[in-house]
């Protein structure tokens, strides 16, 4: 019976040659997704999503940490007690957990360009009015509404693992995310230099950091612009074009609700991620007015070597995808797995020793290994997301991103909300945090390949996993034609004894070279 129900369905390869013929500028597998990673590529759609992606989750960024390299001015111009810097930290990473979770919905439901630019149009209001506030009260609001903006980091992902193949998609979500992130980095060095040029020019002090704000309030706008005007959501076309033609199923939120709650891998993945890049976003906001309270450098100098934190995401977070994806080929699923405990346990270990390192050299050298590790994490992170669900995806993106602003809203509240501990001490005690809440990891397990504790399971395969997501009657009408190509080509996942190639074995042929493209 099984075998006649699956003789009646296409195979990929002759879904792929009843696809119109259609030819890519990179090689591609059975869903059009990209084979190979051209970075410095534009590509079309593959390698445009990417830049497109990368680019405006940068901006959003540089947007949503544009005031802590500030702070010492706006403090003195605001009358901000610690406590109202402390609630504003806080206010800045807790909008996004609810937005978050809706961009991942989002996403599965309308695609990824309409939503992400949908989102960063509507924050950026927030950004401009951040040159007009005079109280705490109106710090602290401008401040959370642009980090709704951080959302946007969803939609990368999710695109990234829409465009590129699964033994891609670890580097591809890896620099997607890493040159997104930068922008926490060059924040830390364009609003200082902005504001002294502003200065320079003939403002006063209290007025530059005002004018400062337009800079990301422009960068963000222009970014929006840019993905709706030369943006596409999957490699066949837009979700709007896709559901006319009846080339994608319009899926239900009751359905893509239900299998991605009920997934624990991704509250697992939720927990974990809130320990990487929660953490990141919580020493984007307090690591500038650490160095220039403890070390008593000034506020260039402090900006600097806070930027040295977040610039470290142009190789560390790509690093962690692109060990994902070299763990992949040489232990499959299971090598993605320990890589991210290993990985992220040794970043907790660096910041438990920075909060204890005494001499500015020293802490500098101390944060560097630690943003490697941190970020590196999150890079490995979004290695293993892609294949917990593919019905779910953009949900399973969300709750695991959501997971990462929780982490950094209860590390705030926890560590340096208030005067119960030293900067320092905080800084050490979340080390032990990010040492503890990774061990979940061990406990992620996938029936057809295995984890870090025990093997796969004998007869499971990525069709069942994948195929369990859609009804009797949904499999009949062809909708899980899509999961069942995923897992196809992510044949490798199981390590090096289920595949004798780290190949997809379908490939389009390319029509361009990467030299000419």
């Amino acid at each position: 019976m099984a075998e006649t129900m699956e003789q009646s369905k296409p195979s990929t390869l002759e879904m792929e040659h009843s696809s119109g013929g259609v030819k890519f500028k990179m090689p591609v597998d059975s869903d059009h997704k990209a084979t190979e990673f051209w970075l410095f590529s534009f590509a079309k759609p593959h390698m445009r999503a990417f830049h497109l992606s990368w680019f405006s989750f940068f901006c959003c960024f540089v947007s949503s940490f544009a005031a802590p390299p500030l702070l010492p001015v706006i403090r003195d111009n605001l009358s901000l007690t610690a406590t109202d810097i402390g609630n504003a930290g806080i206010a800045s990473v807790s909008g996004a957990v609810f937005a978050r979770l809706a961009m991942g919905t989002a996403c599965d439901l309308v695609g990824p360009r309409l939503a992400s630019a949908t989102l960063i149009l509507i924050t950026t209001p927030a950004v401009y009015c951040s040159s007009i506030i005079n109280s705490a009260t109106g710090f602290l609001l401008v401040r959370f509404f642009t980090g709704f903006s951080l959302a946007s980091f969803v939609s990368t992902q999710f695109w990234m693992s829409s465009m590129f193949s699964p033994p891609k998609v670890g580097r591809a979500n890896g620099f997607a995310g890493g040159w997104g992130n930068l922008g926490g980095g060059a924040t830390q060095l364009i609003m200082p230099l902005v504001y002294e040029l502003i200065k320079k020019i003939g403002s006063t002090h209290f007025i530059a950091w005002r004018i400062a704000f337009f800079i990301p309030g422009v960068m963000q706008t222009g970014s929006a612009i840019a993905l709706l005007l030369f943006g596409q959501d999957m490699p066949d076309g837009n979700y709007k074009q896709l559901h006319k033609s009846g080339n994608k199923h319009k899926d239900d939120f009751a359905s893509v609700f239900k299998h991605a709650v009920s997934n624990y891998r991704g509250w697992i993945t939720a927990l974990t991620y809130g320990y990487c890049f929660g953490v990141e976003l919580t020493i984007d906001n307090i690591i500038a007015q650490y160095f220039y309270d403890r070390f008593s450098v000034n506020i260039s100098k402090a900006g600097t070597i806070a930027a040295s934190f977040g610039l470290a995401n142009i190789i560390s977070r790509p690093g962690g995808g692109f060990l994902s994806d070299y763990l992949s080929q040489k232990f499959g699923m299971r090598g993605r797995l320990w890589g991210l405990w290993v990985v992220q346990t040794l970043g907790g270990v660096f910041c438990l020793t920075l909060g204890r390192t005494n001499s500015l050299g020293a802490s500098i050298v101390v944060l560097l290994l630690f943003s490697f590790f941190c970020q590196a994490a999150c890079g490995l992170t979004f290695g293993v997301v892609p294949f917990i669900s593919r019905r779910s995806l953009g949900l399973i993106s969300g709750m695991t991103g959501g997971g990462g602003n929780v982490g950094a809203v209860l590390t705030q509240l926890i560590f340096f909300h208030n005067s119960k501990y030293s900067t320092e001490d905080g800084i050490f005690y979340m080390g032990i945090m990010i040492i503890a809440c990774t061990l979940p990891v061990t406990l992620i397990h996938f029936p057809q390949w295995g984890g870090i504790l025990r093997g796969p399971i004998s007869g499971r395969t990525a069709e069942n996993y994948y195929q369990s997501e859609w009804s009797h009657h949904e499999q009949q009408k062809g909708y899980d034609t899509a999961s069942i190509r995923f897992a196809e080509n992510s044949v490798r996942e199981g390590g090096p004894r289920a595949t004798g190639s780290s190949h997809s074995k379908h490939t389009v042929p390319v029509d361009t070279s990467p030299a000419n493209v």
